[in-house]
């Protein structure tokens, strides 16, 4: 085939990638088309010049990953999977948006093979892009460049750019000097509301060359593939900083509706989608048009990075580094017995729970690989310090300790980057109070099933002096209310030693909510098993218990002290430790009954707002208000937090006062 028919093809496969994504969101009804169709010719170029992958085997380790920021334009992205084999139908396009497709409304990880993460929420993608570069520079040092080498590109908008997140996430990648990290800038000059002047002024290449990054501006090159391709591949060759290549784009292009602010939704309908046809040469009277020569080019482009595939899996085979370790992490796990490394505490002992945690962060680092991550300007004291394997920057690629800055948002977001990657198993911390900045990429982690952890200390007003502002009390239920979040708010050092374990040995993302303050090692707490049902009886009375007192945290104590109370005045108490509503509440009907017996009251203390706690307890006792400037001790005794309330509350259910003791 001569040069100017293999140009001639790209330009008619280029349409098709554009009629696929007019007739998408047309068969659904809804939908963004002209994104997409501005971008069909870096798609184009990135899936069949640039990208190293293998639409036999979607989840090759040593893939380079690609990530649509933008995910509104997600008709796109299912464009390039269905022409390059990776195993999206026609129909599965034709069922664009629908309930039980393949097709979501924003990419979904998961749900389709080539997904590497969940967008849609804007500037999440660019993130999650940083800590996908860091993973792969972090593993590639640790284990090779045999097993581990390849690239990440990211594909973002205005909006990526105008969301504070990007800031976060972009400066910390160029302090570490993420190369192998590419982002394409798709300068479109469109959002929702009008152009992007009624809003945004911004300089984006000063902007990113003043983080350190490599930029390279193409200016009006949108529709240009050697100037794209030619930019593309000089930033991979940009080992030492992350690089923008920032690409004006004309949104819709080549359609009536070009330029339009409309056209970054769905305004392109029966007429419209007729007249884009006739202008690309495709017959108008057609949805879905994908000619054999089309298909026949972009399957042999899905199909040529086998040989690549191949060659990797003959290194791998042959290779004689840590494969233990390579195991472990790629089954985000650890070495064979790494539990036992847990460590334990004697009861009686008194050990702020964030403290516990570091204890077990620390003993598991050499038996559980993948552990990486770090603190937002407050490593030391959330407990993420990581000690002797390396500070992780361009010095020290194969450093485990990050140190994220005061950047909550972008820490969990390249967090979930990280745990996506696949290999790593990353923690971020922070105060529990400041999870409200961090809530966008918490959501997602749970959306997406990515396995990070989230360390959240001072978890309640026994943070003391600071005040309200730094005392969390809503933010425990806030949390919780999060499907597929496990939260663990553990009762004491042993039982954080267990929610560690039952991280850990699960899947997705897990919440710790640690105490600042030194609570009682308390006894029976040391049963892993029992913390991993997220509910268990910690003290029973001697016969049927008359009421059952529940506790979380630094509470749990607590509810000891008042049943201590109640059992000398006559009452049967049995004390119920709750480490995990959520764990719980997954439980068997039956496990959940022996815990907390049908017709037995309960009564529940917490030093947080007791929203949520109805699905428990009869009665609880709470702080249903914001906290207040003093010693922690002092506020959790004037806002009711103490053993007196526990018991009165529990006689006031019971319908009686026992004696004066």
């Amino acid at each position: 085939m001569s040069a100017s028919q293999d140009a001639a093809l790209e330009a008619r496969a280029i349409n098709v990638i554009r009629g696929l994504s007019m007739d998408g969101p047309h068969a659904a009804r809804s939908g963004h088309q002209g994104t997409a169709m501005a971008l069909a010719p870096l798609a184009h170029v990135l899936w069949t010049r640039v990208l190293t992958y293998d639409a036999g085997d979607p989840e090759w380790s040593d893939r380079d990953r690609f990530i649509l920021s933008a995910g509104h334009a997600s008709i796109l992205l299912y464009s390039m999977l269905h022409l390059t084999g990776h195993g999206l139908t026609l129909d599965d396009l034709r069922r664009f948006r629908q309930w039980g497709s393949a097709t979501p409304g924003h990419p979904e990880v998961g749900d389709t093979a080539g997904i590497e993460v969940t967008t849609g929420p804007l500037g999440q993608g660019l993130a999650n892009s940083v800590g996908m570069a860091i993973a792969e520079r972090n593993l590639r040092a640790r284990f090779g460049a045999e097993v581990c080498d390849h690239h990440t590109f990211v594909v973002c908008g205005d909006g990526d750019l105008a969301e504070g997140l990007s800031h976060e996430s972009a400066s910390l990648a160029g302090h570490l000097g993420l190369g192998r990290l590419v982002a394409v800038y798709d300068d479109n000059h469109v959002t929702i509301d009008g152009p992007t002047e009624l809003a945004l002024s911004d300089d984006a290449p000063a902007r990113f060359s003043a983080y350190g990054w490599h930029v390279i501006d193409l200016g009006e090159a949108a529709e240009d593939l050697d100037a794209m391709e030619a930019a593309l591949r000089a930033a991979m060759a940009d080992e030492t900083r992350p690089s923008l290549i920032v690409l004006r784009s004309h949104i819709a292009t080549p359609s009536p509706d070009i330029d339009s602010p409309a056209a970054h939704g769905y305004s392109l309908t029966d007429d419209g989608i007729a007249e884009t046809k006739r202008r690309m040469g495709l017959p108008d009277d057609e949805s879905f048009h994908v000619p054999d020569e089309v298909l026949s080019m972009y399957r042999s482009a899905g199909a040529r990075g086998a040989a690549a595939r191949e060659a990797w899996q003959q290194r791998f085979d042959s290779w004689d580094g840590d494969r233990a370790g390579w195991e472990a992490c790629w089954a985000r796990s650890g070495r064979d017995g790494w539990a036992d490394a847990l460590p334990s505490w004697e009861p009686g002992q008194r050990v702020a729970t964030r403290k516990a945690g570091n204890a077990c962060l620390t003993a598991l680092l050499d038996e559980v690989p993948g552990l990486i991550g770090g603190g937002a300007d407050l490593t030391g004291n959330t407990g993420t310090t990581i000690k002797e394997h390396g500070v992780q920057g361009a010095d020290c690629p194969e450093g485990r300790q990050l140190f994220f800055g005061v950047r909550e948002h972008a820490m969990g977001a390249i967090c979930n980057g990280m745990a996506l990657h696949g290999g790593l198993i990353p923690l971020g911390g922070t105060f529990l109070v400041f999870s409200d900045y961090m809530r966008g990429a918490v959501r997602l982690a749970a959306i997406s099933g990515a396995k990070t952890l989230f360390v959240w200390t001072h978890d309640s007003v026994g943070v003391g002096e600071d005040g309200p502002t730094h005392q969390p009390v809503e933010h425990a239920a806030a949390l919780r209310a999060i499907p597929g979040l496990r939260v663990f708010r553990p009762a004491d050092a042993n039982e954080t030693a267990g929610a560690w374990r039952a991280a850990i040995e699960g899947d997705g993302p897990t919440a710790f909510l640690l105490t600042r303050q030194d609570v009682p090692v308390l006894v029976g707490t040391n049963d892993h098993t029992a913390v991993a049902r997220g509910a268990y009886v910690l003290v029973d009375a001697d016969g049927p218990a008359d009421v059952v007192l529940v506790g979380t945290g630094s509470e749990v104590s607590v509810a000891l002290d008042a049943a201590a109370t109640l059992t000398a005045g006559g009452t049967a108490v049995r004390v119920v430790s709750m480490p995990s509503m959520d764990v719980f509440g997954a439980q068997g009907a039956a496990y959940r009954a022996s815990v907390l017996p049908p017709g037995v009251p309960v009564v529940s203390v917490e030093a947080g707002v007791t929203f949520g706690w109805g699905a428990w307890a009869d009665v609880s006792v709470g702080i249903d208000r914001f906290g207040a400037s003093a010693p922690g001790s002092v506020v959790m005794e004037q806002l009711g937090i103490t053993p007196a309330a526990v018991a009165e509350a529990a006689r006031g259910l019971l319908g009686r006062k026992e004696g004066s003791a």
